[in-house]
């Protein structure tokens, strides 16, 4: 959760010209293999200073002035997780660890735990840490990038060697929990919230990829799609690692190594990383959210091991498209709806990138079918509705018939 830094280098050749940033998440798995120092040809891609590509700020002032971060203390942010306490720790990823705070909404100082504004601390281990001048570069470019589905940069703290991003808490978690985790607190999503976080999700990689800030994520998963208490999704984990790919073009691309469970084919045989590639590993996700499977699950029989090989078939053919979606959505969608998403899913896992749809594409096809959704959702409450007051009416009437039948009886006639 939140945002992490790491002096890994990719290379990255983007469709667009200009510049371009690639943003990715931290290492992952084990099974993620190093191509990102791998460019177009093949050959190992030179490195230079992040401070060339991103002007440094002159001063923490100019970052707070130019971006609206907050500079915390070391002493605020102990305060609002009770000193670090391992009860508010939120998760422990690669290079660094995520604590939970509480601080009030208006004046940012440290309240009672539970009250106020959540945010999430996150502290990277010394071993991580980057020079003052690339540090001060990044947050500043981060507290740029502001969107209703990009977790929300707060401030940040740089004091006695400690180097930590403040961004704000979701307090439902990831995408990944929601999907595969069993419990009573990870409730599965039904159709029209797994809809609804795509959609989400997919406006938050829009953004990053629009002409005026083409922003490569590259590390897109489902562990770093989060959600507030309302199912909003945001996309998380945003940073950089830097490698020109050819002049005129800026690659900023953070921390850490693609998991190979979401990586374009294009990216794991040459390292590139391009808008395409984001395109590709969004696919993935909406398959995952399709199947309520992983991309990879060794558990399973061997030929389902590798969900994108054995869904790939039935994703293609209207009819048999509804045998990969997961058995716990069972009459939440309609066959149409159904075909429409996994067209879509389809259409983004093509394995040659230009066939591959816009992010800005891919956020009209989600708009349309869940505007579909809603209009047959509503339809079948208003027929249920009518149903049950036409079956409330028929009742009324039969209990007021046997109470007044009618005709009359006759009554006998004693004269």
């Amino acid at each position: 959760m939140g945002i992490c830094f790491s002096a890994k280098s990719i290379s990255e050749n983007d469709d667009n010209t200009g510049h371009a940033f690639v943003c990715a998440g931290v290492k992952n798995s084990k099974d993620d293999n190093d191509s990102s120092n791998i460019n177009d040809n093949g050959s190992a891609s030179s490195k230079i200073s992040l401070a060339s590509a991103l002007p440094a700020p002159r001063s923490e002032g100019e970052i707070s002035q130019s971006s609206n971060l907050k500079s915390f203390s070391l002493a605020e942010l102990k305060e609002a997780t009770r000193n670090f306490c391992p009860d508010s720790v939120l998760g422990v990823p690669a290079s660094s660890s995520v604590f939970k705070g509480w601080i009030d909404e208006h004046s940012f100082t440290a309240t009672k735990p539970g009250t106020g504004l959540g945010i999430a601390i996150k502290r990277l281990h010394r071993n991580s840490f980057r020079g003052r001048g690339d540090w001060f570069a990044e947050v500043n470019f981060l507290g740029q990038l502001v969107h209703s589905h990009l977790v929300k940069l707060i401030g940040y703290c740089l004091e006695d060697e400690q180097q930590l991003i403040v961004s704000e808490l979701m307090p439902r978690g990831s995408l990944d929990n929601h999907l595969f985790l069993r419990g009573s607190y990870f409730q599965p999503l039904s159709w029209a919230l797994r809809l609804k976080v795509a959609l989400g999700a997919a406006k938050g990689l829009a953004f990053l990829h629009s002409d005026e800030r083409k922003v490569i994520f590259r590390d897109l998963r489902t562990s770093i799609i989060l959600l507030d208490s309302d199912y909003n999704a945001k996309l998380s984990d945003l940073g950089f690692s830097k490698t020109p790919e050819k002049q005129g073009v800026r690659a900023m691309s953070l921390p850490g190594l693609l998991s190979t469970s979401y990586a374009a084919p294009e990216y794991l045989t040459i390292g590139q990383a391009t808008t395409s590639s984001d395109v590709y590993s969004f696919g993935v996700i909406l398959l995952e959210m399709l199947s309520g499977r992983r991309a990879i699950d060794k558990n399973r029989p061997f030929r389902e091991h590798n969900l994108i090989e054995w869904a790939r078939p039935y994703l293609a053919n209207e009819r048999k498209s509804v045998r990969i979606i997961d058995d716990r959505l069972e009459g939440q969608y309609s066959l149409d709806a159904a075909y429409k998403l996994s067209s879509l899913t389809l259409q983004c896992l093509s394995i040659d990138p230009k066939s591959r749809p816009s992010m800005n594409e891919v956020v009209i096809e989600l708009e349309q079918l869940q505007d579909s959704t809603s209009i047959n959702s509503n339809r079948t409450s208003t027929r249920n509705h009518m149903a049950r007051r036409h079956s409330a009416d028929d009742a009324n009437t039969l209990r007021s018939a046997r109470a007044h039948p009618w005709p009359p009886p006759i009554s006998p006639d004693y004269s």
